[in-house]
């Protein structure tokens, strides 16, 4: 965890102060050198990757949280606060996934272009799920169809902020997405290939529900849908009963969540004289390291799905055989 963290009604009261600084109203994109790139800010590396796409030279892009960084649980610090006071505009996910933030994003909309970029898609498809207390699931990423929805906004954005190349974004934001619709059929052709018994993916949270609803995969996570639940000893005990019972081949840890619940669960399946293997890691709430293919949102699509499909798309009778325990 970071430290020099703030409670909200600092970071409050420094975005405020900041924003007497710079003036409050909305930066003037003929500010700095000319030809300078737009500072942008972001919340999380999918968005970040999306704005980079889509922005291309004409944007510089700062991500708050980098690889392995949990957003359910991230707070600003006070270089957090400046560097959101010192962009032109912003981009976060929305739907509560950076919950610890939200007075401070609330705050940056009233003196600068603050953009959620979920909010474009139809509630209609949004998961609901009854114990989320009426929110929304923020996980939007895992469905690729749902996810190219946030390239429009960035475009548009963009193009406010710097009509002269407007042509440029809405020409780069049509490139990408047909990139990822591309991903997405590719994501259904490869789930095709696990047998549909084997079709179920046991995470470290649940975070996978719009995965499984749009590639056919029944998903369950040990911990909620926002990391700040600790999953207790009765969560560990029903999971493993389940995946004792149905002999699940594997299951999976996550970059941004500590390994050790599931390799509780491992241990709790174990005893009830079934061996599950960890599949792998998948990216879950954070892109991979910078430079890697899975510091990109194709690249980290393609190595979860890959992960994913090895590890279960395997004869039933592999599964009573632990490989690779960790």
């Amino acid at each position: 965890m970071r430290g020099d963290f703030l409670t909200t009604g600092a970071a409050l009261a420094a975005a405020g102060v900041l924003a007497l600084g710079t003036g409050c109203a909305a930066p003037d994109p003929g500010r700095g050198a000319p030809g300078a790139p737009f500072q942008v800010v972001t919340t999380i590396g999918m968005i970040s990757d999306v704005v980079a796409r889509v922005g291309g030279e004409r944007v510089a892009v700062r991500g708050l949280m980098g690889p392995g960084v949990d957003p359910h649980l991230f707070k600003a610090s006070a270089g957090d606060v400046r560097r959101l006071a010192g962009a032109q505009v912003v981009f976060f996910n929305g739907l509560h996934l950076e919950a610890a933030m939200g007075e401070v994003l609330e705050e940056l909309d009233h003196w600068k272009p603050t953009y959620a970029v979920t909010d474009s898609i139809d509630r209609g498809q949004l998961r609901a799920p009854a114990e989320f207390r009426g929110n929304y699931d923020p996980h939007v990423w895992f469905d690729v169809g749902l996810w190219e929805r946030t390239v429009p906004v960035i475009v548009a954005a963009l193009s406010r902020l710097d009509p002269a190349h407007a042509a440029e974004y809405a020409a780069r934001g049509a490139s990408y997405g047909a990139e990822l619709r591309a991903l997405d059929a590719w994501v259904r052709r490869r789930a095709a290939e696990v047998p549909p018994g084997l079709r179920v993916l046991v995470t470290a949270h649940d975070a996978f529900n719009y995965f499984g609803r749009a590639y056919g995969f029944e998903v369950m996570g040990l911990q909620g849908i926002s990391t700040a639940a600790e999953a207790g000893t009765a969560d560990v005990q029903r999971l493993a009963g389940v995946i004792a019972r149905r002999r699940i081949p594997a299951i999976f840890v996550e970059s941004s969540i500590p390994r050790r619940t599931v390799e509780a669960l491992q241990a709790a399946v174990r005893s009830r004289g079934f061996r599950v293997r960890i599949g792998g890691s998948l990216f879950s709430d954070a892109l991979g390291d910078a430079g890697t293919p899975e510091g990109t949102y194709v690249g980290m699509v393609r190595h979860n799905v890959n992960t994913i499909v090895g590890a279960l798309a395997v004869p039933t009778a592999a599964a009573a055989v632990e490989v690779g325990d960790e």
